[in-house]
């Protein structure tokens, strides 16, 4: 009997293991499948329902999301991962919009990129996001940095919607640093409810900007790993990450004066930046 339900339990590991892949990589409508054939076995996993929740609201079916988010709730009644996904549902309704084509859908950024190396990578909250916008996208999504007509450095989805500013210092910085020919590739890090975090990335270094660090560390920086959520650390926390669409949450500083950079050298810390599925601050 406790072998069954050791094979029982490695089971289901598994195919929460597949079903987070899938949704890493935007496999919606296999991981509605997925997580319903999980819940067939296991009728009370909460991260299954949170999981297959998050699939139906990326399909735009927001009616069966809110129910699989509330089947969560009665089962564990103090899941803040359902709760929090149940009031995000409540400003994008309840009717689903037509199919979207497949062209149509988010791209999103591949996890490897997500690895956080000094100096060349950074996570900003977003000045002034535009909640509307917002709220149709998902962590992992990609966006684009682009500029107005005073030259100023703005977010916009891939479709070319605007939706947030970034806060003056790392504003001005990335003015120069793209009018130098710095090149950046950028993914939604975090959601919560009033705003949006930002996971950006150097892809290019401008000639003339060789030996300048994009995002300059200060000398008493830390990262502080979510405890609770992580691409790339226990699946339990891919799960969780997975549900709240909430991903790669590890505050860091913004940016620093010039000065900063020639008392500190690049380095790789070689880990992937948390996936934040459900910070309570944000509650």
């Amino acid at each position: 009997m406790v072998f069954q339900a050791e094979n029982g339990t490695r089971a289901k590991k598994q195919q929460a293991d597949v079903a987070i892949q899938m949704a890493l990589q935007g496999q919606w409508e296999q991981a509605v499948d997925l997580n319903r054939s999980i819940l067939e076995s296991f009728p009370a996993d909460v991260d299954a329902c949170n999981r297959l929740g998050k699939a139906l609201t990326e399909l735009g079916r927001y009616a069966d999301a809110s129910d699989s988010y509330m089947k969560a709730i009665e089962i564990d009644p103090l899941n803040l991962i359902a709760r929090k996904n149940l009031s995000r549902l409540a400003t994008l309704g309840k009717a689903a919009p037509k199919k979207k084509s497949k062209n149509a859908h988010s791209q999103k950024l591949s996890p490897d990129m997500f690895i956080e190396e000094s100096g060349k990578t950074t996570i900003t909250e977003l000045a002034r996001p535009d909640m509307e916008v917002v709220n149709q996208l998902t962590a992992g999504d990609l966006v684009k940095l682009a500029r107005d007509k005073k030259g100023n450095v703005f977010v916009e989805t891939m479709a070319g919607e605007r939706f947030g500013d970034f806060e003056s210092r790392l504003g001005q910085r990335l003015v120069k640093l793209m009018d130098g020919g710095s090149e950046y590739v950028a993914a939604i890090s975090n959601l919560h409810e009033d705003g949006v975090k930002l996971f950006i990335r150097e892809t290019l270094q401008g000639v003339s900007q060789v030996g300048k660090l994009s995002f300059p560390a200060v000398a008493t920086d830390s990262v502080r790993p979510s405890v609770r959520n992580g691409l790339g650390r226990s699946n339990e926390d891919d799960s969780a990450a997975l549900n709240d669409g909430d991903d790669l949450a590890a505050d860091r500083d913004d940016g620093s004066d010039d000065a900063d950079e020639d008392k500190l050298k690049p380095r790789s810390r070689g880990r992937l930046s948390g996936a934040d599925g459900d910070d309570e601050n944000d509650d």
